[in-house]
């Protein structure tokens, strides 16, 4: 059977002037593809077998070809978008005709130029086309263990659980809203750490430090805030959350903690108003 969307391996069954068709052996006999001549190497004779990949051309109908795309049927890979027009996305996937990312398969809307991670599926009409709702394409079978530094890319953002992140491109992790400690959005490519590995192998993952390292870095944030703000700060260990997290990207939990660092240190006193820098 001849694949749609997969890199295969079929046979010449026909050459003719504009190219040669191919058979999957085990398939129907009637059951052919072309592949055009510029992409037939000299030579080639029926009984050859050659890798080709298959989808559809400008005109719908099926073609093969030698060249690998970025993405083949139900993987994932970042494409970049090339045009918007009026009935989705069309995506750089390497091959002639572009891949079409339809508006209902986008999970936001994206711009020219933007690279964007998608799977490829096949749709009601037998036509391939991207999706950006890649969550049942993802692996829940990845290498990572507790602790582990990861980078992955977010691909979609909920109210209700956080940002889910797509590891390597390939494996199914989640930011929770309580590890989201600073703003990102779809597209973006973050560094953090494993904090779990659910039972059926997804990630929960992190983007602070293990929380004696990460006191270090969050004391040096708010250090920099204080010189860059002249030694003073409207903030102490009463200020309101929400404020904090805004100016610090930090959970009032933490922020206490790398100011306790400080006051320990001796570098800083707490006032009724905020807190001051130690000459």
């Amino acid at each position: 059977m001849i694949k749609l969307g997969e890199i295969q391996i079929l046979k010449v069954v026909k050459t003719t002037d504009f190219g040669v068709y191919l058979n999957d052996p085990n398939g129907l006999e009637t059951d052919k593809v072309l592949l055009p001549k510029n992409q037939v190497d000299p030579g080639t004779k029926p009984g050859d077998e050659i890798e080709v990949f298959i989808y559809r051309d400008s005109e719908d109908r099926l073609i093969a070809t030698t060249t690998h795309p970025t993405l083949t049927l139900g993987k994932v890979a970042m494409l970049k978008v090339i045009e918007v027009g009026n009935i989705g996305a069309f995506l750089d996937w390497g091959l002639a005709k572009d891949l079409l990312l339809p508006f209902k398969e986008q999970t936001q809307r994206v711009h020219t130029g933007d690279d964007i991670l998608v799977s490829l599926y096949i749709d009601k009409s037998n036509r391939l086309c991207a999706t950006m709702k890649i969550y049942s394409y993802l692996n829940q079978t990845s290498p990572y263990s507790k602790d582990d530094k990861v980078i992955g890319t977010v691909y979609e953002l909920s109210d209700e659980f956080g940002a889910f992140v797509a590891v390597d491109n390939i494996y199914s992790a989640l930011i929770s809203k309580k590890e989201l400690y600073r703003e990102v959005k779809p597209g973006d490519s973050v560094e953090a750490r494993v904090i779990n590995v659910r039972e059926d192998g997804k990630l929960d993952l992190s983007i602070r430090e293990k929380s004696y390292i990460q006191m270090d870095i969050d004391s040096q944030t708010i250090l920099g805030k204080l010189e860059a703000n002249g030694g003073h700060l409207n903030f102490n260990d009463k200020s309101d959350p929400e404020k904090i997290k805004q100016e610090f990207n930090l959970s009032k939990n933490a922020f206490k903690r790398a100011t306790g660092r400080l006051l320990k240190e001796g570098k800083v006193i707490l006032t009724e108003d905020g807190m001051n820098l130690i000459d």
